[in-house]
């Protein structure tokens, strides 16, 4: 059974910075990409960044890009998601995610094709 294992959430001021960790279970065999989501009350669950070990591909969602940073750690099968410029709308639940097959990158942001998550990280953002 593969297990996905969050960290790194907390409180922080707009502006500041968090670092999340998501740690696969040491016999996981997951395709690509690793990803993270994330879910605000009352609203609908959201891919944040995804990253592809073949060829070192990462995605953003719009509201994100130039902000966040996704990386892996293939050694410690660990993903991480840098989070800088926190704003206020970025307080949500985080969740990382992974698929037992490879997920086309058109479609990284489908929460259906992944089959493992994370329990979830709570970062929150205060002004």
């Amino acid at each position: 059974q593969v297990q996905l294992v969050e960290s790194g959430g907390g409180s922080v001021q707009a502006g500041g910075s968090l670092t999340l960790s998501c740690a696969a279970s040491e016999d996981a065999n997951i395709g690509n990409p690793m990803a993270w989501f994330r879910q605000a009350p009352g609203k609908a669950r959201e891919g944040v960044a995804a990253f592809y070990t073949d060829g070192g591909l990462s995605y953003y969602a719009d509201s994100v890009k130039g902000r966040f940073t996704i990386s892996q750690d293939n050694a410690k099968n660990t993903v991480y998601l840098k989070m800088n410029s926190l704003k206020l709308e970025d307080t949500a639940m985080y969740y990382c995610a992974a698929g037992r097959l490879v997920i086309g990158s058109r479609f990284w942001q489908n929460e259906y094709r992944y089959n493992y998550w994370g329990q979830g990280t709570q970062v929150t953002v205060s002004s």
